[in-house]
């Protein structure tokens, strides 16, 4: 543009063009003109950048981009928060009922040792053996068995402003403010066994338990594990229960811890009542919850919910009020779950929308509105884009997704609302379709799986051909 003329320009007594612009960084604009060469390490890419925008070049700027991203955290430059170095070491666990969000040693409680956070936008330092994990003997390392290294993060979980992270064979919980950063609260001791599953509850608005509402559990095979965390970091053991299966999910719906297994045992610990139970009922193949309520997908091509807040007992034997909401059309095992409350649902959860998976890989959706409360949900909508089991579904506000067992194949569709409500006109619009091919477990306990749970940003990702 400059030298055709389409640009007006300044031009010396030879006729040269002059650009007010640095002649230093233009030697470096130039060679790449030339070669398509760039040797980053010799220049500031930052004002090269600024440089390469300015003459309008793009595949420098996409270049200088690349090399910006090369000094950064590979977690990414913007979303990169802070790094959390290894805990100390917990002692072993020694009393049933008094533990602190300390060590536990010699019957008194000592203070937790408050590990600072490191914020970069760097990589996080190859600490090697210089943490109290690394430095740990050979003893304690195989004393729960050969893949049990006590270093790994197992299961990162999050609520609210809280996070707890599992290891081998104890859990520790941060709490980030927005004055200080992270900061660690509490950690559990040492527990004889594995962890397997973890649930954290960080905030429960009205809550029965005040300001002792921040509550995490372990569990292990058949085992469960309960801690309240008061705001001092100190924790007591609330108690250790038993599904007398192993538990496959572990989860708080309000202040009400839950764990099920697929052979069809739930757990529930009232924290109201303080008081464990176990119930028996169909096969579970999935669940999700909403509000006070847990939702159930059985193998029997039914779905049921539990209102564990309120925690209804039958008279006669004391057991949980189990309630069929809806029974599939052709009865196939509910694979997979997820519930929408529309900002229209009320305390008595009258408005509500779940989609749902099944075994022979249909999804569907049903709804219930304050005219349907009769009759319960009705069947709004119905996808045949499967010819696997449902693994994973998810419903929000804009997007339905699902994923089914051929190879994490993903299919996602736009919503269409009207005030709030899911609308038929015009309908759910097909969005994309592809495959998330994801690595083996790497020791086949829960939380070291490659993830592909399903989040909002899976449906934005229209582009990526995984």
């Amino acid at each position: 543009s400059l030298l055709s003329g389409r640009i007006s320009t300044l031009k010396d007594e030879t006729g040269a063009i002059f650009i007010d612009r640095d002649p230093s960084l233009f030697t470096t604009i130039l060679n790449f003109l030339r070669t398509k060469e760039l040797h980053p390490r010799s220049i500031n890419v930052h004002m090269l950048m600024h440089e390469a925008e300015f003459y309008g070049i793009t595949p420098l700027v996409r270049k200088l981009q690349l090399c910006d991203e090369l000094d950064r955290s590979s977690c990414g430059n913007v979303l990169f928060n802070g790094y959390l170095p290894p805990p100390v070491y917990p002692a072993k666990r020694r009393n049933r009922h008094s533990v602190a969000g300390s060590q536990f040693m010699a019957g008194r409680v000592v203070p937790v040792e408050r590990a600072p956070v490191r914020r970069s936008n760097t990589m996080p330092p190859n600490l090697g053996n210089s943490g109290m994990l690394g430095r740990m003997g050979g003893e304690e390392r195989t004393s729960a068995g050969p893949s049990s290294d006590p270093g790994m993060v197992r299961i990162i979980c999050g609520h609210h402003n809280w996070i707890a992270v599992a290891y081998a064979q104890f859990v520790v919980c941060y709490r980030v403010k927005e004055s200080t950063g992270w900061q660690q609260v509490f950690t559990s001791p040492r527990l004889d066994w594995m962890i397997d599953r973890v649930a954290l509850n960080a905030k429960v608005m009205g809550g029965s338990l005040g300001d002792n509402d921040k509550m995490v559990a372990v569990a292990s095979v058949t085992e469960i594990i309960l801690w309240s965390i008061c705001p001092d970091g100190n924790g007591n053991e609330i108690g250790v229960f038993s599904l007398n299966v192993p538990a496959e999910a572990l989860f708080f719906v309000g202040n009400q811890l839950i764990a099920t297994s697929h052979t069809g045992k739930v757990g529930v610990w009232n924290a109201v009542t303080k008081h464990w139970q176990n119930q028996d009922v169909v096969p579970i193949s999935s669940y999700d919850t909403a509000g006070s309520f847990l939702i159930l997908g059985c193998n029997n091509g039914s779905i049921y919910y539990i209102d564990v807040q309120k925690f209804p007992l039958r008279m006669k034997d004391n057991d949980l009020l189990v309630t069929e909401l809806y029974r599939d059309p052709t009865e196939d095992a509910i694979t997979a779950l997820s519930v929408y409350l529309t900002p229209k649902t009320s305390d008595s959860g009258n408005w509500i929308e779940i989609a749902y998976g099944t075994s022979s890989g249909t999804v569907r959706v049903i709804v219930q509105h304050p005219e349907t409360v009769g009759s319960g949900p009705q069947l709004f909508q119905t996808f045949s884009v499967h010819r696997s089991p449902v693994t994973k579904i998810m419903l929000s506000e804009k997007h339905l997704i699902s994923v089914c067992a051929d190879n994490n194949h993903v299919r996602t569709w736009t919503v269409t609302r009207f005030r709030g409500m899911i609308s038929t006109q015009p309908g759910s619009t097909p969005l994309t379709s592809f495959k998330i091919l994801s690595l083996d477990d790497v020791d086949g306990h829960g939380g070291c799986s490659a993830g592909t749970e399903i989040g909002e940003k899976l449906s934005q990702s229209q582009s990526s051909k995984l």
